[in-house]
């Protein structure tokens, strides 16, 4: 069953219309396939046209939904051979960020991303992706081992950001997330990125600053969240549609101002209704630039990197 969203109403209206029509087909001897057939149409041009011009906030809603498939749907789909790496080899094992070995196509990488959980007992045992400074730790302790073995490094980002809370800010929050974004920023081996849902703020950063940087087409990537935004602004997060608005988080806007370097589709009405597909177009562009990667000597990916970085906003 698919979860759908406000925007969504007419599409269910017609989708649960659809379904009514099946179980009275299959008791009766009525022949109604050719109502079936036309109403399947309808409802599939009205999803085709309905996502062909998503506001900003409507996409903030399906980069947020809860069918969109999860790090360890992509680790299932894209990757073989995964081997788990956990500890930050200081305080504890972040389950927010989860990393380790695994082979994609016939290249051996290192894959690091946020976990958002599934259902309740999950999201609170990944703490809803929201990474902790043991998580950030982590992942530059498995940078920096990838960087040694010589292995491309794949990152996965979907969280609405670090996590806020005092114990988190007590062992160094801000210091952890710096040191993320340093560590890929000298790596002397390639990066590629990927923003998969929710990309916010210094916790998706830390796991970003990528040689290229891609982005479902309707995923979210932004300094704060647009309810967060529309909180300082206008002093209430009902305001969250007009902040997402003038925020231009999605895609196409970062794309057209250098934020990131490439789009990449997703099925016709977002990834949560054909994760199969959207894992595999992904699968595909990450091999796609880690190929186009192939033959550069560390210091020039470091310096790829830098100029990548620089360049935004001039």
């Amino acid at each position: 069953m698919v979860s759908f969203l406000e925007f969504e109403k007419p599409i269910a209206e017609l989708e649960a219309r659809i379904v009514e029509l099946r179980a009275t087909a299959s008791v009766g001897d009525i022949n109604i396939d050719g109502e079936i057939a036309t109403l399947e149409q309808r409802a599939a041009k009205l999803l085709a046209d309905t996502y062909a011009k998503l506001t900003p906030w409507q996409k903030t809603q399906v980069a947020r939904h809860p069918d969109r498939p999860h790090f360890k749907d992509y680790v299932a789909g894209m990757f073989d051979n995964f081997m788990p790496l956990a500890g930050d080899r200081a305080f504890a094992d972040d389950q927010a960020i989860i990393g380790g070995f695994a082979t994609l196509g016939e290249r051996k990488v290192m894959v690091i991303g946020h976990e958002k959980g599934d259902d309740t007992a999950s999201r609170v045992r990944h703490n809803f992706g929201m990474a902790k400074p043991e998580g950030y730790r982590k992942a530059i302790r498995l940078m920096e081992l990838a960087d040694r073995f010589g292995l491309p490094v794949v990152s996965l980002v979907d969280t609405s950001g670090a996590f806020p809370g005092v114990q988190a800010e007590e062992r160094g929050q801000a210091e952890a997330i710096a040191r993320s974004t340093e560590a890929c920023l000298a790596l002397g081996v390639p990066m590629v990125a990927a923003v998969v849902g929710e990309g916010g703020s210094g916790g998706a950063i830390a796991l970003a600053a990528a040689n290229r940087v891609l982005m479902f087409e309707h995923a979210i990537y932004s300094v704060i969240s647009p309810e967060g935004c529309a909180s300082i602004l206008w002093r209430t997060a009902e305001k969250a549609s007009d902040a997402a608005t003038a925020m231009q988080v999605t895609a196409q806007h970062l794309k057209t101002l250098g934020v990131i370097d490439r789009i990449v589709a997703e099925p016709v009405g977002g990834a949560h209704r054909d994760p199969v597909q959207a894992i595999a177009n992904l699968g595909a562009a990450i091999e796609a630039e880690l190929d186009a990667l192939d033959g550069l000597g560390a210091q020039a990916l470091r310096t790829d990197r830098a100029d990548k970085f620089l360049a935004i906003g001039v």
